[in-house]
């Protein structure tokens, strides 16, 4: 059994420390994401960061915060880059490199999307990682397509009445399973040994595959710092999260929660739904339970086959 096939947990996590002696903000949810990330991949591996958070914080002259290969990408070239990558170890005849890109939510379902689309139609062995803080958090707090219905941004300000963003959040993960890629899971630095059995998953298959993980922004999200990993958990008991999986063909979805949380206490702890109106609030319970309902109905028919 090689080491990256036994199972991996808080007991037998490795030591060493890939991500460290960055300048993240304290409770940054992308940081956390990227070190457990590296700490399954191991030092084997080539990380890939666009223009964003985590090259902003890892790669400060003359220190370098990665303990692996690492080079920074143009922002909307994460993708790409990554396929260089691939080609050139292919020519050499290496094949037990890792080469996994780590992209925010601006980086990868707005600039990044056309890049990523290539290169899991060509299906070139790659991982994907998109942290997802839920705007563009480097530049100041603007809004990007992953930002949720209601959230108040810089650029969708909850001023003079104004709700805040207009628009749902883009449904990412289905999106890339929609390419028929290798695998593909959504999860949250709420729950690491989740998120460290589906890097382990994502590792034993070849092709391009991505991973998709909530991780709270204190700041952008106006949160304490010692809220942010219950802050992710409560995205998945209130069922605004849904932590899934694709491979083979088919979705798996996790179990919906016998009782959904308040989320009415979810969306108030934090500085930037506080606008909200009780109203808006049971939208957004209503399109939770639409999307449940569509789940829910899948899996069932899914049962039957």
């Amino acid at each position: 059994m090689t080491e990256r096939s036994k199972t991996i947990n808080v007991r037998t996590l490795s030591d060493d420390e890939l991500f460290y002696g960055h300048k993240a903000c304290p409770g940054c949810g992308g940081s956390l994401a990227v070190r457990i990330a590296l700490k399954i991949l191991g030092k084997k591996s080539v990380a890939v960061i666009p223009a964003g958070c985590m090259s902003a914080v890892g790669f400060n002259f003359p220190q370098l915060s990665f303990g692996c290969n690492s080079i920074i990408s143009t922002f909307a070239g994460t993708a790409s880059m990554m396929t260089g990558i691939v080609a050139g170890y292919k020519a050499q005849g290496i094949d037990d490199v890792t080469v996994v890109g780590f992209a925010g939510d601006g980086g990868t379902a707005d600039i990044g999307i056309q890049a990523l689309s290539g290169a899991i139609h060509r299906n070139d062995n790659m991982l994907y990682i998109c942290y997802d803080n839920e705007a563009y958090m480097n530049t100041g707090i603007q809004k990007s397509s992953l930002t949720p219905f209601g959230a108040a941004t810089t650029t969708s300000p909850a001023v003079d009445g104004a709700i805040g963003s207009l628009s749902d959040k883009k449904n990412l993960f289905e999106i890339v399973a929609a390419h028929g890629i290798s695998y593909a899971a959504t999860a949250t630095v709420g729950d690491l040994p989740d998120f460290m059995r589906k890097l382990q998953k994502a590792s034993s298959y070849r092709g391009t595959r991505f991973i998709h993980i909530l991780s709270p922004c204190p700041l952008g999200w106006g949160l304490k710092t010692e809220d942010m990993v219950e802050v992710a958990r409560e995205a998945v008991s209130t069922g605004l999260w849904i932590q899934a999986e694709f491979y083979d063909g088919e979705f798996h979805y996790g179990k919906q929660p016998g009782t959904f949380t308040d989320v009415n206490h979810y969306v108030r702890r934090q500085k930037r739904f506080v606008h909200l109106s009780d109203e808006v609030i049971k939208k957004i319970e209503k399109a939770r339970d639409e999307k449940w309902l569509h789940i829910n109905r899948y899996t069932k028919q899914l049962e039957r086959s």
